[in-house]
């Protein structure tokens, strides 16, 4: 790499060389008349006519600085003119010197400054990172389709490279949130209700709703109905919001199951209470 650059550097001399002298021949010719002019090109014309002659089949080489000289020189005339030209080369020669030089420009421009993929765009990189830490649960997967929604494109690798150089486990414990570490995370703010079959002593069969706090085991009876009505799980509900802020507890989900028993008023109350109703479960539509 270092020997390449020092070449170009030699070239870029010997061509800036060229041209200065070059500039120089042109203002030499400013003050030359027309007819001098057209004695000295056929001059000229005829010194090359001498010099193929002279070197028969034999090829004259060219340095790459008078290549790229003479490409800059003649390219800027029309192709038809550029083959009327008495030339040592070809005119298709000096289109070919063009397009390499536009070429090897091109490729330079394009060249990696370093070894390796580039860095991520370091807005990205604080995007992944605040979604890691914002969002516990989530893996690099996870985060990975979240970019892919809001139309940012960057590989399900390179998410994962980001949370490992932060020091954030990427996965697997992180992609997903089981039931079990739901119910651990929240407990103190869980309840769990349901109906509770029993017979009295008397043989009449009775429907209990209970509750219980998750986080200490305690379970509360709610009320007791032979044939519990709409009306009366609501106003249960009510009594047990009620109760809930009188002993200004927080209770953030209710848990039950989908028994019929339930009206949807049911959960309408828990809602306007700030609970969360969370259904698990198939319970008896009976």
């Amino acid at each position: 790499m270092v020997v390449r650059s020092a070449r170009w550097l030699l070239v870029l001399v010997r061509l800036a060389h060229l041209a200065v002298s070059n500039v120089f021949a042109m203002v030499r010719l400013l003050p030359v008349g027309e007819r001098e002019k057209d004695v000295e090109i056929l001059v000229l014309r005829h010194q090359i006519t001498v010099l193929q002659r002279q070197l028969g089949s034999a090829r004259v080489q060219f340095t790459p600085e008078d290549r790229a000289l003479l490409a800059a020189l003649l390219t800027a005339l029309p192709r038809g003119a550029l083959r009327r030209l008495r030339l040592l080369v070809r005119a298709d020669t000096v289109l070919r010197w063009h397009r390499g030089l536009i070429r090897r420009r091109h490729a330079e421009r394009c060249r990696r400054k370093g070894p390796g993929r580039p860095r991520t765009v370091a807005s990205i990189r604080r995007l992944v990172l605040r979604l890691a830490r914002e969002n516990g649960s989530w893996g690099y997967r996870r985060i990975h389709g979240e970019l892919a929604v809001l139309g940012i494109k960057v590989a399900a690798s390179t998410v994962w490279e980001i949370l490992r150089d932060a020091g954030i486990e990427p996965a697997p414990k992180r992609t997903s949130s089981t039931w079990a570490g739901f119910l651990r995370s929240q407990a103190e703010a869980i309840l769990a209700c349901d109906f509770l079959e029993t017979v009295t002593l008397g043989g009449q069969r009775q429907y209990v709703l209970a509750v219980i706090e998750h986080a200490t085991r305690r379970v509360h009876v709610l009320g007791a109905m032979a044939h519990p009505t709409a009306a009366w799980v609501a106003h249960v509900a009510r009594n047990l919001v009620m109760d809930l802020q009188d002993a200004g507890a927080s209770v953030r989900y209710l848990i039950r199951d989908r028994d019929a028993k339930y009206p949807a008023l049911f959960d309408e109350i828990l809602a306007d209470a700030g609970s969360e109703v969370v259904l698990t479960g198939s319970g008896c539509r009976g």
